[in-house]
């Protein structure tokens, strides 16, 4: 079983040192300096070319883990070695407390049957069912009777706004509209997780948006946690609560979108996050103090409120705004907070 953390919680999924590097005598790679080529190299010299090198990560439950990089950086690669789509070539990965790595090929299948979902870019819909059959597609692969899987199928429909287009065929809908199928065939099996495999990058930018939104409405209204790949840094910080940068295989930075904004961890991050407002990202957390004496009974604001929604209220107030959490002022933020906060936006 999975260890707990510090704060009690047990995690969900436990990645712990996963390697996948392609090629002949992959496995002699590892724990030879070869590791520390770069790709180039590597390929030059062995023939090899590692994909991810050496991560390891927890996702909590009802968490949303982004893994975030650009093409060719792995992130695709990791996630699919998370259920084995792609066999890593050494670590370790635990779902819910089972032993992913070490699942015989029966275990496996249920665990994908059972305890995940997948939605991919391409939605991967079949053509010749109805919108009702292909969300309830997974339980019937699963052997749940028709009357049942059809009326779990028209409860999820109705969480994702579709109940009218039950009885439509795929190529009657929308890119959008197809895309909310492929999320909620995924919801309709109630997986413990929910792998995303970058869903929005075929759609145009507003209904990217439009399904952004989805996806936070569903996550809050049914607590799923999910594993989100992008290559877009603005939909890791809407989505993520915790975001992993890779970079050539490796996680350069893991980190809340506050930690990535206020304090990227090094110039390959800082250059991602340079155009992203911070008032729009960091928090009163990030830039309260510990209260003077005299201090605690100005206006008082959530900690988790943004910087840009605290603004008119810390502009218009003559005392520090107080940040409260779970009802106890933990800081005070004044206008010189404020300002030195937002100071480089647009740089």
């Amino acid at each position: 079983m999975a260890s707990s953390n510090g704060n009690g919680r047990t995690p969900l999924i436990r990645a712990e040192g996963i390697w996948k590097i392609f090629g002949r005598n992959a496995n002699k790679v590892i724990g030879t300096p070869d590791v520390d080529l770069s790709r180039a190299e590597l390929r030059e010299k062995t023939g090899c070319v590692a994909a991810v090198r050496d991560v390891s990560f927890d996702v909590y439950p009802g968490e949303v883990f982004v893994v975030m990089g650009l093409s060719g950086s792995g992130k695709s690669t990791l996630v699919r070695t998370l259920i084995r789509l792609i066999e890593p070539t050494a670590g370790r990965v635990e779902i819910d407390g089972r032993d992913v790595t070490a699942a015989s090929r029966d275990q496996l299948l249920q665990m994908r049957r059972h305890t995940s979902s997948m939605v991919f870019q391409h939605f991967g819909l079949l053509a010749h069912r109805t919108v009702l059959d292909n969300v309830a597609f997974g339980l019937e692969v699963q052997g749940v009777a028709k009357s049942e899987r059809h009326a779990r199928a028209q409860e999820v429909l109705r969480l994702v706004g579709l109940e009218d287009a039950a009885g439509q065929f795929p190529d009657e809908l929308s890119g959008g509209m197809q895309q909310r199928v492929g999320l909620a065939r995924a919801f309709a099996v109630d997986p413990k997780v929910m792998l995303d495999a970058e869903p929005f990058s075929a759609l145009d930018p507003l209904i990217r948006r439009d399904m952004q939104d989805e996806v936070i409405r569903l996550q809050h209204e049914t607590g799923k946690t999910m594993v989100f790949i992008t290559h877009d840094l603005p939909e890791a910080l809407r989505l993520g609560d915790q975001i992993a940068i890779m970079r050539d295989g490796r996680v350069v930075q893991l980190g809340t979108p506050e930690e990535l904004v206020g304090s990227p961890a090094d110039d390959y991050v800082a250059n991602f996050v340079r155009d992203i407002p911070r008032s729009h990202v960091l928090t009163l957390r990030w830039i309260m103090r510990d209260a003077k004496p005299g201090e605690e009974d100005g206006p008082k604001l959530d900690v988790a409120t943004t910087v840009k929604r605290a603004v008119p209220l810390i502009s218009d107030s003559e005392r520090p705004v107080c940040a409260v959490d779970g009802g106890k002022i933990v800081g005070v933020v004044d206008k010189q907070a404020v300002l030195a906060a937002i100071a480089g936006e647009g740089d």
